[in-house]
């Protein structure tokens, strides 16, 4: 039970929190754009790392396939944001 409240709290809660100006519409507490990057990395880092524990290797690999596509279609966002 404390891993989900974890889970929740780093995978919605944070980005819900802390947002960039210019990023989104709504921003509760501004930040700059390299924090935003980190929650991504974080999200993305927490998602292959679980998938490893938690699951098959080869679904562990699809999940690590796609937080690597991930990371590469949110290269443009990033180059703004860093702006």
């Amino acid at each position: 039970m404390p891993l989900a409240v974890l889970s929740v709290i780093v995978l919605i809660g944070l980005p819900t929190l802390f947002s960039t100006p210019g990023d989104k519409r709504h921003v509760i507490v501004a930040v700059p754009g390299v924090v935003t990057i980190l929650l991504v990395l974080l999200q993305l880092v927490a998602a292959v790392a679980s998938s490893w524990l938690a699951w098959a290797p080869a679904v562990a690999v699809v999940v690590s396939l796609l937080a690597a596509a991930t990371v590469v279609t949110e290269l443009p966002r990033w180059r703004r944001l860093l702006r």
